[in-house]
């Protein structure tokens, strides 16, 4: 499982605040993630009604963030969770979901790597250029 952030949970759980600030996310997001049906488990709640997030929560939150963090649509993420939270029996659906956005992943990828060997190529460009002193020959859009 994902590490997260500054050691144990105490029993009684975390404020809604300091589950914020342990998983790198906003108070507004992790109420959107429990509002959008992306947690797995319904957040504990203490004697007045405010949020406890523990352990699991806090994971929970860490593998949503990388799966967002990496394009999955929130519907899919969605998806994801209530296959987890439904629990065993399912892992070929899980499976087939995680392949599927590892391929829009790989393909993200690739195309961010032929995008970086373009800019590559320019830097090299006006490196050149400016070494040789050369660099008023370079193209600039003129227009007539």
């Amino acid at each position: 499982m994902l590490e997260v952030n500054a050691g144990p949970v105490p029993r009684t759980g975390l404020t809604i605040a300091d589950a914020a600030r342990r998983t790198g996310v906003s108070v507004h997001t992790l109420r959107y993630y429990e509002r959008a049906g992306l947690v797995v488990t319904p957040i504990d709640r203490n004697a007045a009604g405010r949020r406890r997030y523990h352990r699991l929560d806090l994971e929970w939150i860490a593998v949503c963030t990388r799966l967002r963090a990496t394009g999955m649509p929130i519907a899919t993420v969605r998806r994801y969770a209530e296959l987890v939270a439904a629990g065993h029996g399912n892992e070929a659906e899980r499976l087939a979901l995680m392949e599927a956005h590892r391929a829009a992943v790989t393909a993200r990828i690739a195309e961010l790597a032929e995008n970086l060997r373009l800019i590559d190529h320019k830097i090299g460009v006006y490196r050149g250029r400016l070494e040789a002193g050369e660099a008023d020959g370079l193209w600039a859009p003129v227009r007539p």
